[in-house]
């Protein structure tokens, strides 16, 4: 019978592969056979990477911008002479910046709205332009995945992350608008979904969720009892709904938020 769950030799490409959660990711998806690609821009982080990958797998790090639609094209060329396609986009870059947050003693009309038009640009146009850059070669091939990084705050408005919230509420209604989009003007074997993790810690929230000496903050301790399986998340829970989702296990799931939060969103009281 057929392993609806094998991933070997499909060419996976992934932005902000070398973060906490794209490294981790990456990793995994080597270790089952899957043929990595790297974009990002630090070329030292980026090699690093590639090097640790090339012991499991074919691996390929570039130079990359996931908001210079040229150089996402030039990637795009030299994906293609090096692996011969693309099988699976994982649109994992994105992030936040201070300005476009509102700190408990701050307002609304103290936000930066350049730094919120920022935010906004890095998420939901960074995962916009790389879409539109590898889409046409799974379009050609007719089958295809992509995965798209969402977020809890897509789900409910959290208070402070004003910037990145609206971000990534956008990336839930795009994902959806894409996957009817690709599936009925190029082929339903085109499949577009998006993972919505709950709360990690990572190198971008920690200053958010601990004090300097390791301890929780308030708005930590928060988050945890409001999670019913009171803890945050390892990146390594996200893996199996990764590889379910670029897997022919999902090839009836479209248009899915898959959400792994450890029930945060379901939380009442």
């Amino acid at each position: 019978m057929k392993n609806l769950f094998d991933i070997k030799n499909k060419v996976i490409v992934i932005t902000g592969g070398y973060g906490i959660l794209g490294r981790n990711i990456a990793c995994y998806l080597a270790e089952q056979g899957a043929k990595i690609v790297i974009l990002g821009r630090s070329k030292d982080a980026g090699k690093e990477l590639e090097a640790e990958l090339n012991q499991k797998t074919e691996a390929l790090f570039l130079v990359s911008d996931v908001l210079d639609k040229d150089l996402l094209e030039e990637n795009k060329k030299e994906i293609l002479e090096h692996f011969g396609t693309i099988d699976v986009l994982l649109n994992a870059a994105g992030g936040n910046m201070p300005g476009a947050t509102i700190a408990p003693d701050k307002t609304v009309l103290d936000l930066d709205v350049d730094a919120f038009k920022k935010v906004v640009d890095l998420n939901l146009f960074g995962t916009i332009l790389p879409t539109m850059a590898f889409v046409d070669v799974m379009a050609k091939n007719k089958k295809g995945v992509i995965v798209n990084f969402c977020s809890e705050s897509a789900l409910r408005p959290l208070t402070r992350v004003v910037g990145y919230g609206s971000a990534k509420a956008a990336i839930a209604n795009y994902t959806r608008y894409m996957a009817t989009e690709l599936a009925t003007k190029f082929s339903p074997e085109i499949r577009v979904n998006a993972i919505v993790p709950g709360f990690l810690l990572t190198n971008q929230n920690r200053a958010l969720l601990t004090n300097p000496d390791g301890s929780y903050t308030e708005r930590a301790k928060t988050i945890i009892a409001h999670t019913p399986c009171g803890r945050f998340a390892e990146p390594e829970e996200l893996f199996g709904t990764i590889h379910y989702l670029i897997s022919d296990a999902s090839s009836f799931v479209t248009g899915a938020l898959s959400i792994v939060d450890g029930g945060f969103d379901a939380f009442s009281i």
